[in-house]
């Protein structure tokens, strides 16, 4: 994204990645509204080819299971129709990071370079040098845009940053495919059980019958309880009634993979003297809903825009680059706190029940739960503790 977006501006950019494409990334797969909202700033034409791909498949809301296993039904839109473009997407990343991929290939101002794994970075007279292991390939820039990841060796060295287990989640994916009572809208399915609070459980239909089915609980809470992930996720499948039958027939496909989600749960420092940190790198994951990628865009979008003004301002200061942070804070910042307290809600099982509950009997309650999604002044009304207050005691219709 940060690549397309300096190329929609006339810079050109070298852009490496360690891996060879079409490649897999464990991932829970979906693509909210802001991932569409991104691509509509950049080229609008991106989502119509997007909803075109047989491997993207459109999403119209999400069903929460509350720890009492009542289900709270909440679409993206108050009033949908098939006939209208999905306001979200569930796609493997193997696929929708190809979808991107194929785009930069297209784009001239684009240098690409697949299968380079930059592991040596070092500053020489204000410029970087980022080399492979072996000293074979190496780059000279005055500005980098470090998107390595979870486990990025920039932001630990450069950025400062570190793994802080009560502001990260260790998640598994599995494939499954005849997973039986899928959302006839495609809804995906978030469950919070008693036995992964503060985590929870999710199903995200996919094309051709799949299903991406995983499990995320904060590290904090693994380390603190000897909890074993795998064996969590097995028993979730087979002690919940409503979730046993739904897999008697199901086949794993694959094996179930783990990996690292840095939260957005706090603030921190994402840019600084001639760099700028995005996507999990800038450990910006929704700690709520685990979402990263419409995040990690819009991540990429603000870099490009903080790139073009440093080099028509001929300044990679530290200080000039922090208007990136604030740009990124500015749009997140709000959802991932909102997001924070709810995660911290959530161990309070009869709290979230009380409000599941409400929801499914208020209409104004849950159709305010929907308008969330794209109403930017509700969002704004959130903050008010007596909003909430109206919500949960107004007349039940």
């Amino acid at each position: 994204m940060t690549a397309l977006t300096l190329a929609s501006k006339g810079i050109p950019c070298t852009l490496v990645d360690k891996a060879k494409f079409p490649r897999d990334k464990i991932c829970g797969d979906a693509l909210s509204g802001k991932v569409v909202e991104v691509f509509k700033k950049l080229d609008p034409g991106l989502v119509d080819r997007m909803a075109g791909d047989p491997t993207h498949l459109g999403s119209w809301g999400v069903n929460f299971v509350a720890p009492n296993t009542k289900m709270l039904r909440v679409p993206f839109r108050k009033d949908f129709s098939h006939d209208d473009q999905a306001p979200g997407f569930i796609a493997k990343r193997i696929d929708f990071d190809d979808f991107l991929v194929e785009e930069v290939r297209k784009n001239e101002l684009v240098d690409l370079r697949e299968g380079v794994a930059l592991e040596v970075f070092r500053r020489e007279n204000e410029e970087w040098v980022l080399e492979n292991k072996a000293g074979t390939q190496s780059i000279r820039s005055k500005l980098v845009i470090a998107a390595d990841g979870a486990y990025s060796r920039f932001a630990k060295e450069f950025g400062a940053m570190k793994m802080e287990p009560n502001h990260y989640c260790a998640g598994l994916r599995a494939y499954y495919k005849g997973v039986t009572g899928m959302d006839q809208d495609n809804f995906i399915e978030l469950h919070f059980l008693k036995d992964l609070l503060p985590g929870y459980f999710w199903i995200f239909p996919l094309p051709k019958g799949m299903a991406n089915v995983g499990v995320g609980m904060r590290s904090d809470v693994l380390r603190k309880e000897k909890i074993n992930l795998k064996e969590r996720l097995q028993h979730v499948l087979t002690h919940y009634p409503q979730l046993r039958e739904r897999f008697e027939g199901a086949e794993l496909v694959d094996e179930i993979r783990g990996f690292g989600l840095p939260l957005g749960s706090k603030k921190r420092r994402i840019s600084g003297d001639g760099f700028m940190l995005v996507g999990d790198a800038a450990s910006l994951i929704d700690p709520f809903t685990g979402e990263g990628i419409g995040n990690a865009l819009y991540s990429g979008w603000f870099a490009a825009h903080q790139a073009a003004r440093s080099l028509e301002e001929g300044n990679l200061s530290a200080d000039f680059m922090r208007q990136y942070d604030r740009e990124v804070y500015e749009r997140l910042w709000d959802e991932l706190r909102l997001s924070r307290r709810m995660q911290q809600l959530v161990r309070y099982p009869w709290l979230f029940n009380f409000v599941v509950n409400k929801a499914r009997k208020n209409k104004v309650l849950s159709e305010t739960i929907s308008c969330m999604f794209e109403d930017l002044d509700l969002r704004e009304r959130l903050k008010k503790p007596s909003f909430y207050f109206k919500l949960l005691f107004a007349n039940e219709r």
